[in-house]
């Protein structure tokens, strides 16, 4: 258990919401890359100054061959270990280390982890706060910052591993989950609802964008135009909370990225830290209704306070009265 858990484990009779992390984070060394270890220690600073808000804080696991296989090909799993071996870049935005295999390991097992304690009932909510983030890693590809997509490995794990018939998604991050709208597009089992910049990198996400074949209508975008703040945001998540009524899932998981917020130095969108309360707020009040368990993962927010703080303030709407 890493310093700072509050020392409660599963078995109490009132378990307590969890959060993962895992020293690799660390040591995936990007330099001065925006998406650097510092985001993870300014994180961490922060929720230690405030008693870890009262949540378990457990080391994520690795994830297993067989929850990668799911969603990734062998052939990228080997092309992403083989470019961190030997430090190659993925591409110009993504640099990587030896220990950068490890990180993503762990980010996707994290996720994992924080599903296995969601269906089960072990944690009421929780919050897989590792790196690198994954939303932008599609099947067969590595790019954004992103090697492995962690959040539709969970999803697919949820699924495919644990029994559960269906999974919603909701992407906040300022950039759309290119990787996790590929790996669902023609599945009719995941619904993946992304609010983002548009026109942005990567250029995908556009409202049209709705899946194709057995997955036509469960992929729905709602792209924002740089500019956008609080209000756009709350309205823009109001108008598609009744997607997931709709869609009846077992499970909702947010792909939480804090770069929308105002000082965010790569995105244009005017967040702040109450508006990430207010979107959490909202969809764990929809997945109380539905009765089902919702649970963060993180992705992007590169202004280190912002990043801060929009965690901070999401976990407390995941668990409010703690």
């Amino acid at each position: 258990m890493a310093e700072g858990s509050t020392g409660r484990g599963y078995g109490n009779e009132i378990a307590a919401p969890l959060y993962l992390r895992h020293p690799s984070s660390l040591d995936h060394d990007t330099g001065t890359h925006p998406e650097r270890a510092e985001r993870i220690r300014a994180l961490e600073t922060a929720l230690a100054a405030e008693d870890w808000l009262g949540w378990d804080v457990v080391e994520a696991p690795s994830a297993t061959e067989e929850q990668l296989l799911r969603v990734h090909p062998q052939e990228h799993l080997e092309r992403v270990r083989t470019a961190c071996d030997s430090a190659t870049p993925i591409d110009l935005d993504t640099p990587v280390v030896p220990a950068s295999w490890d990180a993503a390991l762990r980010a996707a097992g994290g996720a994992c982890a924080l599903v296995d304690a969601l269906l089960s009932g072990a944690a009421p909510t929780g919050f897989s706060a590792l790196r690198p983030p994954g939303h932008h890693a599609e099947p067969d590809r590595a790019m954004g910052f992103c090697l492995l997509s962690n959040v539709a490995v969970a999803a697919r794990h949820a699924i495919d591993g644990l029994g559960a018939e269906r999974v919603a998604i909701v992407d906040w991050d300022v950039h759309h989950g290119n990787g996790t709208q590929a790996a669902f597009y023609s599945s009719a089992d995941v619904l993946f609802v992304s609010l983002h910049q548009w026109p942005f990198y990567p250029g995908s996400g556009a409202r049209a964008d709705t899946g194709s074949g057995p997955g036509e209508g469960f992929t729905v975008n709602r792209p924002l135009p740089a500019g956008s703040g609080h209000a756009e945001w709350l309205a823009t998540l109001e108008d598609i909370l009744p997607a997931l009524p709709d869609f009846a899932p077992d499970l909702l998981l947010i792909s939480a990225g804090y770069d929308a917020h105002r000082d965010d130095p790569l995105g244009g969108c005017l967040l702040e830290d109450e508006s990430y309360a207010a979107m959490a707020d909202r969809l764990t009040t929809v997945a109380g209704e539905l009765g089902v368990p919702v649970g963060a993962v993180l992705e992007g927010g590169y202004d280190l306070d912002a990043l801060a703080g929009g965690v901070l303030a999401t976990m407390a709407a995941l668990a409010p009265g703690r």
